[in-house]
């Protein structure tokens, strides 16, 4: 299949491939071959399948010694430059999937379903579930003709990682793109519903743009400012995927008990609640040929994700905002970055 694809684009070109390339094409089939074929062993205490990554250092000196290798061989420039972007665009690839493999690791947040696709069998649980709903009256008929889907409209969601470039080793951002997943109506109708009490429980602790972070500044520094006067801010890492599933969904309920209402837009807090459950349990995507189960946090990438993460912080802050605000200071948050100004010296907020 490799050799297939690189032969094709020098077919594209118009050129000849040559023999050192062809000879470089079948040393890298085998390599990615022992690749996919080989396990490591993961001690961690719990049974995981085993999988072995082959170095990807050891990869690229092959395919420089080929580069080398070709450079010498009297072929025209403009072969040349092709063969340099193929080798190019291969490291960056392999370099982008043992990032990966590190991520997921580190996290523990996904399942590896291998080849089994879950998606006839979430279509089939998401109407079911719907239907469910409906026959006891907790939605209504339009609310299920909007929310029930056709094998024909979905997809699964794929997974693909945006690299955070001002930031020290350039580490990846998990992006669940799921536009047609079989959960997304579910999840932009409960967003619609929630979001809207949560932004007015948190306006005076949030940021929603950089503007607002400065006039909010400005205004506090007026009549604050000191010598002493510190600026922090901070970084929460991996947000999405480290938030326990079962304390997101709970912060949602833990939000709307305060308010002693029972219904929203005529749904059940009971409905909402269980459906914000059900989206979460069922965060399924393809990466790489394979299929995944998010077991941990949620999906960048769903509506519903953002606002029972933003939730949760704002539950797991409230001690730390308590202290800024009786020592006179300022914390705002903008969903995993914190942002706080305070007289205090410096050993007293490091504590």
């Amino acid at each position: 299949m490799l050799k297939r694809k690189i032969e094709g684009r020098f077919c594209e070109k118009k050129v000849s491939a040559g023999r050192s390339v062809e000879q470089f094409i079948a040393e890298l089939d085998i390599i990615l071959e022992n690749l996919d074929d080989t396990s490591i062993s993961k001690t961690n205490g719990k049974h995981k399948q085993l999988r072995e990554i082959i170095s990807c250092d050891n990869l690229l000196e092959t395919i420089q010694l080929n580069q080398y290798q070709i450079t010498k061989c009297p072929v025209i420039t403009e072969k040349k430059k092709n063969y340099d972007r193929l080798v190019k665009r291969l490291k960056h690839k392999l370099h982008y999937h043992k990032k990966s493999d590190e991520y997921m690791e580190k996290t523990e947040a996904y399942e590896c379903l291998h080849q089994n696709t879950p998606l006839p069998n979430l279509i089939e649980r998401t109407n079911k579930y719907l239907l469910n709903l409906r026959l006891i009256k907790w939605i209504t008929q339009k609310q299920y003709e909007q929310l029930s889907i056709k094998p024909n409209e979905v997809e699964l969601a794929h997974l693909y990682y945006l690299p955070k470039a001002h930031k020290p080793g350039a580490p990846l951002r998990p992006i669940i793109s799921g536009l047609n997943h079989p959960t997304i109506k579910i999840s932009k109708f409960l967003d619609e519903l929630i979001r809207p009490l949560f932004n007015k429980i948190t306006s005076n602790t949030t940021a929603t743009s950089g503007t607002e972070l400065i006039k909010q500044l400005h205004q506090w520094s007026t009549c604050n400012r000191r010598q002493e006067t510190l600026l922090c801010t901070m970084d929460v890492l991996n947000f999405y995927t480290m938030i326990p599933q079962t304390d997101g969904i709970f912060s949602i309920k833990k939000m709307l008990d305060p308010l002693h209402i029972k219904q929203i837009n005529g749904l059940k807090i009971e409905t909402i609640i269980r459906s914000c459950r059900f989206v979460v349990h069922n965060n399924y995507f393809s990466y790489n040929g394979k299929y995944y189960h998010q077991v941990r946090g949620g999906a960048m990438g769903s509506p519903l994700t953002l606002t029972i993460a933003n939730c949760y912080m704002f539950f797991f802050e409230q001690d730390i905002v308590k202290q800024i605000n009786n020592s006179g200071g300022l914390y705002v948050l903008d969903i995993d970055d914190i942002f706080i100004t305070i007289n205090w010296p410096t050993q007293h907020l490091f504590k």
